[in-house]
């Protein structure tokens, strides 16, 4: 049965750039949509700027423009992103758009008929400066629990305590600095709790396939109230000035930006409907419609809760599934643009790196769990050269020039007679033992025809419906592997020579270049014909090599069902052109905005002395008098350096670092691995001193970092930082020390 789907991605916040988030989510989606595609399935794959809220509002203001031209602005980088990694949406809007409107009040008005609205008044703080009521992230005081001053409203960075704004002591707005005042006003709720939601979400949820096990486990803990997020009524009003959509029987007041964020991807599809004349509700009222949604797993409490209760209890048609994925990190760290350790999807585009390169590996990483995909250079550049160049293109690049050249670009019928299976297999067998000393005596003619008929389209295209990428991918390359197997037994370079007679292994006669011939016109014929099945595979991560393939293969499309359909004798190709290029290290360099390698007598005395970081338990801090365990004695005085200024040293970031974590580095003389709480953060630095401290020693101490270092990307992974150590002419390595009292993150001056 043709399936009819409409499959929408997370709304990205419309007050800044994608980022690589973004691209994996979208990469994610964009594979799968066009996987159903190619099965004959009607696909309508739509997304949207999240246009509404109070940081766009406020981003606009101290901008100077107004927050519908801030988010016009945003909106035009979209399809540079978009075009540039190949992700098809087939429409891209906006929530601050007359359908949303038109949408989130007709939801409203109905929930509100159903009996699950109603207000309440809700005391909250208020700048009377800015003349609005402030939410959490715009207040700061000190913490009720610790003391610690310049903490958020709802939870303390130092001491990790959570509590409500009102608890803050001496609390400022982080808008105009303003001492809040507390005010009271009318707040409009969604009745989640209602005995009626409650009973449609557990048979929701527990709705075997709707929603991923782990996903759907955490949502029954929300419901069973087993959380501090435990089911419970939701604020879904927010007072003026508020950028966002106007609540239609109530002034000055509009919806919560949540409420009318996820209705944005029925807006997006009803704006889509109208473009191309589709029955916008007629299709989403057919039973045979699918809705589905791919989001990260920050949100799953407003896909898996809010959302199909608004829409069930509003008319609406309910999500068939909620795809959920995990974060991105690289090198297992999290993302952190600050500390070498965020990717620019546009800086990979501008330095011309593959889009599909990317493509590629974030679906050798993906699975259909709520799994973290950590993007590792060493091994994004291995796999890419490894898979795409070494085993997929190299089928082609290595069999095509063949049949050009010697054959007229004919490929030959793929079928074998016994008789020629006899003759090939005594063929192969004295190559063998000529040119390897190996008669390949296991050859057999099964061996010679099973790789024509090795398909694994039924596998496959299972583990790509059920999101299982990383599988999928291992299943293909298992038949690269195959393949590549295959051109080595065969040999078709050497059978060329021995057709051109510039090559005679044995004392071979006209018969024998003729079944060489005849090899070498089969072998080929069957890889270019592997090579065509394998693009099929492919075609849905590769979507612009799948289509420079068909260029090649002489073909018009490259679908599903033609899978099994093996090329005829006769049918003409093209001679191979360049499909893909290896990646280079200095690509990932100049990714990360990693400065090139010093000589290498630098670049030894900088691997001594740099690092990165993390947190964790506390320890005893030795007094800094504390003598050092290799200590050899007092050092020669060495001559100061050249004087700089005050300015010069004021531009190094000096800052209180905990060692939370301390670790040999595999394959490393002199390194060990640090986890540093700087405060606002960890990052992880390879120190060059593994000779004068064991690593147990030095968790829970203190000591000092360069917290402001770019980032180095090393043999051993990316170093975020340096930790300060003194050293002289004698042996001897002294990381500097901290008096206790300090905390992690203060600066150094």
């Amino acid at each position: 049965m043709k399936r009819k789907l409409l499959v929408t991605t997370a709304l990205p916040y419309a007050n800044g750039s994608f980022h690589i988030g973004h691209i994996m989510e979208y990469i994610q989606a964009d594979i799968w949509v066009r996987f159903q595609r190619m099965q004959g399935h009607t696909v309508h794959f739509v997304c949207a700027d999240d246009a509404h809220g109070a940081p766009i509002m406020l981003k606009a203001e101290a901008e100077g423009v107004t927050p519908q031209q801030l988010i016009g602005r945003i909106g035009a980088e979209r399809k540079q992103y978009l075009d540039g990694f190949h992700i098809g949406f087939d429409n891209w809007h906006s929530t601050e758009s007359p359908e949303n409107t038109e949408l989130s009040q007709d939801i409203y008005r109905k929930l509100k008929v159903a009996g699950l609205i109603y207000t309440k008044p809700v005391e909250q703080f208020y700048d009377p400066v800015k003349g609005m009521f402030l939410a959490d992230r715009y207040i700061k005081g000190e913490c009720p629990k610790c003391g610690a001053k310049d903490q958020y409203g709802d939870a303390c960075e130092n001491c990790s305590s959570v509590y409500s704004p009102t608890n803050l002591i001496n609390p400022y707005s982080t808008l105009s600095g303003a001492a809040p005042e507390l005010k009271t006003s009318e707040h409009y709720f969604f009745r989640l709790s209602d005995a009626k939601c409650v009973d449609f979400l557990n048979k929701w949820v527990n709705e075997h396939g709707r929603l991923q096990s782990q996903v759907a486990n955490k949502a029954k803990e929300w419901l069973e109230g087993k959380e501090d997020k435990a089911l419970g009524d939701w604020d879904i009003s927010r007072d003026a000035p508020y950028f966002g959509i106007p609540i239609p029987d109530a002034p000055g007041k509009y919806f919560y930006v949540w409420l009318d964020a996820p209705i944005g991807y029925l807006a997006s599809f009803k704006n889509y409907c109208a473009k191309k004349g589709i029955d916008f509700d007629g299709f989403l009222a057919d039973p045979q419609t699918e809705q589905i949604h791919f989001i990260g797993k920050d949100i799953i409490y407003f896909h898996t809760l809010f959302w199909p209760a608004m829409l069930k209890f509003a008319g609406y048609k309910i999500p068939n599934n909620v795809y959920v994925h995990g974060f991105i990190t690289v090198s297992g760290e999290k993302m952190s643009k600050s500390r070498g350790t965020g990717i620019s999807p546009l800086r990979y585009l501008e330095i011309g790196m593959n889009p599909e390169w990317l493509r590629y590996y974030i679906a050798a990483k993906l699975n259909a769990n709520v799994e973290d995909l950590d993007f590792n250079p060493d091994d994004f550049i291995a796999r890419v050269n490894s898979d795409l160049i070494g085993k997929y293109i190299n089928i082609a690049s290595r069999t095509f020039g063949f049949i050009t050249r010697h054959f007229d670009g004919k490929t030959s019928s793929i079928e074998l007679s016994d008789a020629d299976a006899d003759s090939f297999k005594d063929l192969i067998e004295r190559h063998g033992e000529v040119r390897y000393g190996n008669p390949n005596s296991t050859i057999d003619r099964r061996s010679l025809t099973e790789i024509t008929k090795l398909a694994l389209k039924n596998d496959i295209a299972v583990l790509y419906d059920r999101r299982e990428y990383s599988h999928a991918i291992r299943q293909i390359m298992f038949q690269a592997d195959v393949a590549n197997g295959f051109a080595t037994l065969c040999a078709p370079w050497d059978m060329s020579k021995i057709v051109r007679g510039e090559w005679t292994p044995w004392k071979s006669d006209h018969l024998d270049k003729k079944i060489a011939e005849k090899l070498l016109h089969w072998s080929c014929s069957v890889l270019v014909d592997q090579f065509r099945l394998l693009t099929i595979y492919l075609k849905p991560i590769l979507p612009e090599t799948a289509a420079q393939a068909m260029r090649l293969l002489n073909m018009s499309s490259i679908e599903w069902a033609e899978e099994s359909k093996h090329f005829p004798a006769g049918h003409s190709i093209r001679d191979y052109d360049r499909l893909m290029t290896r990646v280079e290290e200095k690509q990932l360099d100049a990714l990360f905005d990693i400065p090139a390698a010093a000589p290498a007598k630098e670049q030894k005395k900088m691997t001594e002395t740099s690092k990165v970081g993390s947190q964790s338990r506390s320890q005893a801090v030795p007094s800094p008098s504390t003598p050092h365990p290799t200590s050899p004695g007092p050092a020669a005085p060495t001559a100061p350096a050249e004087t700089i200024s005050i300015d010069d040293f004021a531009r190094i970031d000096l800052r209180v670092a905990k060692i939370v974590r301390a670790e040999y580095v595999e394959g490393a003389d002199k390194l060990l691995k640090l986890t540093l709480n700087i405060g606002a953060g960890e990052r992880t630095v390879f120190a060059g001193i593994k000779s004068a401290y064991d690593p147990a020693a030095l968790e829970g101490r203190l000591t000092v970092m360069v917290a402001n270092l770019a980032p180095r990307k090393m043999k051993f992974g990316l170093s975020q930082g340096m930790v300060l150590a003194a050293s002289g002419d004698a042996a001897g390595i002294y990381l500097l020390g901290v008096d206790s009292g300090a905390q992690p993150g203060m600066k150094v001056k």
